[in-house]
Parts: C-alpha cells; sequence; structure tokens
C-alpha cells in the first residue's frame, strides 16, 4: 500500500481559524485541478485517452472528469491521433474558439511529429499550426503518460501568472502562428 502525501498549501499566511495567500496562488491552484479537456482524437491515442476516462486510471482524480466537445467551454486542448493537412484550418479554428486561458497537449508520436506517417497529406506536428505546452510521447502512449502529461500541465496551470497571457512574449508566440 502506497503511502499518501499531503499536498503542501500555496505560500502565504495563516493564523487560528485563517489562511492567506496571494490572488495569483489561489486562482492557480483552482485552474490546476478543474481543466476540462476538449478530446480531437483522429486515431488510436484516442483510444488510450478513452482508457484513462475508465475506472483503472479514472482521470476525474485529477479533476478533469469532464470533456467538453465544445470549444468554449473546454481549457485543455487534447489532440491525438493523425492530424492531415486538410484538418489543421479545423485544429486551429477549434483552438481559436478557446477562451484564454488555454492549454494544448499534442498526445502521441502522430500528434507530435507526424509518426511514421512522413507523407504530403500528414501535418508533421500540430506545432506547425497552433502552440503545443505539453507533448506526450508514444505510439500509442498508455494511458499512465496521458495521465502524466495532464499533471504537467495541471502545473503550469498552477504556476502561471494572471498576466502572463498579456505579455508582450505572449502576444509574439501567437504572432507567429499568425493568431491574433
Amino acid at each position: 500500500m502506497k503511502e499518501v502525501t499531503i499536498v503542501e498549501a500555496p505560500q502565504g499566511h495563516s493564523g487560528s481559524g485563517f489562511f492567506a495567500t496571494s490572488f495569483d496562488e489561489a486562482i492557480g491552484l483552482a485552474r490546476s485541478y478543474s481543466l476540462w479537456p476538449l478530446p480531437f482524437a483522429t486515431s488510436c491515442c484516442g483510444i488510450e485517452f478513452m482508457a484513462t476516462m475508465g475506472a483503472h486510471y479514472d482521470i476525474s482524480r485529477f479533476g478533469s472528469e469532464r470533456p467538453s466537445f465544445s470549444p468554449r467551454q473546454a481549457d485543455l486542448l487534447m489532440v491525438m491521433g493523425t492530424i492531415a493537412k486538410k484538418m489543421a484550418p479545423v485544429v486551429k479554428q477549434v483552438y481559436l474558439q478557446m477562451s484564454e486561458p488555454r492549454w494544448v497537449m499534442a498526445v502521441g508520436a502522430c500528434a507530435s511529429s507526424g509518426g511514421i506517417f512522413d507523407t504530403y497529406s500528414v501535418l508533421q506536428g500540430i506545432d506547425r499550426i497552433i502552440p503545443v505546452d505539453v507533448y506526450v510521447p508514444g505510439c500509442p502512449p498508455r494511458p499512465e503518460q496521458i495521465i502524466d502529461g495532464l499533471m504537467h500541465i495541471q502545473h503550469l496551470a498552477q504556476n502561471e501568472k494572471l498576466r502572463r497571457r498579456n505579455t508582450d512574449e505572449y502576444s509574439e508566440l501567437l504572432a507567429s502562428y499568425n493568431i491574433q
């Protein structure tokens, strides 16, 4: 039996009956455990993602039990599988319809780099059309790897400053993808 580890509280001041912390820390903690993923699954990686929803892996332990199939209600785009070049505008449109803050996870070799399909019709990685936050390797990746990728996204969400998305650096990143 594994020993349970207690998550550390964010930095703050505590006293008798109260705990005070910064607004950034409180929002980051709330965001990290309430991610709503939008699964954009086209191939076998989608089947592995479905396994993470089952009782054995139970992605709901990480606050992501509500897959959103509406981009406007999702904050994590999980691209899984082969993306044809004809589908690239659709993936980009889905990304643009998501509200800020939004994160992207490329799941599997095909979404990350085109996989074994080095052909004229397959996009060689979704990072050619949208910025990617976390890459999950594998062909297809195991459910444990997908959960590990989700935990990395949680770490990004928890430690991101509220104003980071308003910086010039972030605007330049989006401009490099022709996103206004």
